[in-house]
């Protein structure tokens, strides 16, 4: 019988190769950390950090930086079932620039493809995704075939259970243009229960960029829940009889990109304890900016005592606290 889990996600996983000196270009940097990533990867990272049974259905290559993935994943307390290797191209790396407070340029090495684009429809482990508390999966898995038919056939399989989730993670360079980006996604909104953005992804996916005017639109397309990320002015979630809006939680900035993937984690969490919607938001804004003020993504995601901390306002806010 195939393990339960409270999360399952589907997506990206890979390597970050972030500076270690900050403030200047790649061409300048002479220090860097190897650290897990993948959007996808991180969220079920940081629901584990709460205690969840989380999976990751992913890919990695044949290589050195594939068997880092799981051993990674496994030390952070992931089932690396569904983690498996293809044949051909490399387990992707990803680096970025530092420039805080809000300049991050990212550098993604997954061209012509990604090992986590090569998933097939009958390679889902499609009781696992059913029978999931939550099952996650983002928009970057819809760039590619067969990794697009494969997500269809895990929400097939689901059903639109509630706490099926999309992440709007749209980048612009893994699609074509932001009109196919938009037609897929489309559809993937047919199948899900959550959607979850920030404004830009918001406008490729229902042409609005006001936030209530996308949550409106995402409602609209069948969600019991969107939530829309706004950056420096909060986040907004709407449901069919409720809206609200919660302040950012101040933190001095090391690096933004992991941000969104812990808001993810807490999110996932909040859902499945049954919390109320203020409550989740703030408790996800606060694990959001947390990782934040951290250099790493995977790595620095957040305990519940953190969290909890946080919204207590015993958490040092310099983003420089020790783990």
């Amino acid at each position: 019988m195939t393990r339960s889990y409270d999360l399952v996600a589907m997506g990206r996983c890979g390597v970050d190769i972030y500076p270690l000196d900050h403030g200047v270009g790649l061409e300048d940097v002479e220090r860097f950390g190897k650290f897990l990533g993948g959007s996808a990867t991180n969220v079920t990272v940081a629901a584990a950090r709460y205690g969840r049974r989380a999976a990751i259905i992913t890919r990695t290559g044949r290589d050195p930086f594939g068997r880092f993935v799981r051993r990674a994943l496994r030390g952070f307390g992931v089932d690396d079932a569904f983690a498996g290797e293809v044949d051909g191209p490399p387990t992707p790396v990803t680096f970025c620039e530092i420039f805080p407070p809000d300049h991050f340029p990212l550098y993604f090495y997954r061209y012509p493809t990604a090992p986590d684009l090569m998933i097939e429809p009958d390679e889902v482990p499609l009781e696992a995704v059913r029978e999931a508390g939550v099952f996650w999966a983002t928009v970057t898995g819809l760039s590619q075939e067969p990794s697009r038919s494969a997500h269809f056939a895990a929400w097939q399989a689901r059903g639109r259970r509630a706490h099926t989730v999309l992440d709007l993670d749209y980048r612009p360079m893994f699609w074509p243009d932001a009109g196919e980006a938009g037609a897929q996604i489309g559809k993937a909104l047919e199948q899900v229960t959550v959607a979850v953005g920030n404004r830009e992804e918001c406008e490729v996916a229902v042409g609005e960029s006001d936030p209530q005017r996308a949550a409106d639109a995402l409602l609209e397309r069948g969600v019991e829940l969107a939530i829309v990320k706004q950056g420096p002015k909060g986040v907004l979630a709407a449901t069919a009889d409720e809206r609200v809006e919660v302040p950012p939680f101040p933190v001095a900035v090391v690096n933004g990109l992991g941000a969104g993937d812990a808001f993810g984690g807490a999110l996932v969490h909040g859902l499945l304890s049954g919390w109320a919607l203020t409550r989740i938001l703030r408790f996800a804004n606060v694990a959001g900016a947390i990782v934040a003020g951290r250099l790493e993504c995977a790595d620095a995601m957040p305990t519940e005592a953190e969290v909890e901390a946080g919204l207590s306002g015993a958490l040092p806010q310099n983003g420089e606290e020790e783990r």
